[in-house]
């Protein structure tokens, strides 16, 4: 077993590489398929033809079953998972173990669920991440936690929490100049992907109350914390919150597909809330240049030059990447030139 100094090398490396390692890591699995000429890896019945509204999506809460805890030589004496040793040796600032929502099954649009935890992710993901790091320093020649997981794009051979990553674009319909929003997620303040660009809002599908499972209440309370730098929200009445019916009424959204990081196993649902120029500013006239888990950029032109350097020029993560590229293959419809299906 590494010692915690030997385990913190390997984790410095992987925080330092972790966009090379992920692009790497996806020639671990020649036969899944990519999403949209990016590394983010998907399963055929997760991608749409088309934008989806993202009202088509149904969702039901069932039962998770358990997964053997996976064991490994790579971590320190004395810690019995990855998100024990993070927390002791490399804490970010934003690091809970909060309940979420496991994807169990996703068939014809409907989405079936179950109670899962934060940690579950981290056990797995970056305890897999980690030994490919290690690899890649030659700690270790094998890769047995990844090879124990089997298809990463199977809810049954792993807990697979899922984040709503959201790429924002304001649209003035009157002169067709598009923009939208990135985020710089610092390695210091988050405990996945961080040192990479991400679009944003994007958060963990969790409750943030009795019976709150609804994704887009978890998209709106997103929106909030990360564009406008809200606190943290909780046990919110959405009928009633002017943001939210605000934000309701002025965003379309629609739904794109869904994938896994190659490196950390992370599942993303990929989804564009496009909103008019006037209803942007109303709402987000105050948007933040920081948050509590990196840097905002401001506003970004939808074009194809920006679009290729961030899915293939600078250090993005594998969803965000495969966002803005499929939102810029489905452009005319998302920005109103053609009908969603």
């Amino acid at each position: 077993m590494p010692t915690s100094q030997q385990w913190l090398e390997v984790r410095a490396h992987l925080l330092e590489h972790r966009h090379a390692l992920a692009v790497k890591a996806a020639g671990e699995y020649p036969d899944v398929p990519k999403v949209a000429g990016t590394p983010l890896l998907t399963a055929p019945h997760w991608m749409p033809a088309a934008p989806v509204p993202l009202e088509d999506l149904s969702l039901s809460l069932g039962r998770s079953s358990g997964f053997e805890t996976l064991s490994s030589d790579l971590l320190p004496d004395g810690f019995g998972s990855y998100s024990e040793a993070m927390a002791a040796l490399a804490s970010p600032t934003v690091f809970e173990n909060r309940e979420t929502y496991r994807l169990l099954d996703f068939t014809d649009r409907h989405l079936t669920f179950g109670l899962g935890s934060y940690f579950d992710g981290i056990d797995v993901g970056e305890a897999c991440a980690h030994e490919y790091a290690a690899r890649e320093l030659g700690v270790t020649h094998k890769l047995p936690l990844r090879s124990a997981v089997g298809d990463p794009c199977d809810p049954a051979h792993r807990p697979v929490n899922v984040a709503i990553s959201t790429l924002t674009i304001r649209h003035d319909s009157a002169t067709g100049d598009a923009t939208f929003y990135l985020h710089w997620r610092d390695p210091k303040r988050v405990g996945h992907a961080g040192g990479m660009y991400q679009v944003l809002p994007v958060g963990v599908f969790q409750s943030a109350g009795d019976d709150d499972f609804s994704l887009w209440h978890s998209m709106i309370r997103e929106f909030a914390e990360e564009l406008l730098g809200a606190p943290e929200i909780h046990g919110v009445d959405y009928s009633s919150w002017p943001f939210a019916r605000q934000l309701t009424s002025a965003a379309r959204v629609s739904y794109l597909g869904m994938g896994v990081d190659p490196l950390t196993f992370a599942t993303d649902m990929l989804t564009v809330a496009v909103i008019e120029a006037a209803e942007f500013d109303a709402l987000f006239g105050d948007l933040v240049s920081h948050n509590d888990e990196g840097r905002v950029l401001e506003g970004l032109p939808f074009t194809a030059s920006t679009v290729e350097r961030f899915v293939h020029h600078e250090p993005t993560q594998a969803a965000g990447a495969a966002l803005l590229s499929l939102a810029w293959q489905h452009q005319e419809v998302l920005l109103g030139g053609g009908q969603v299906p």
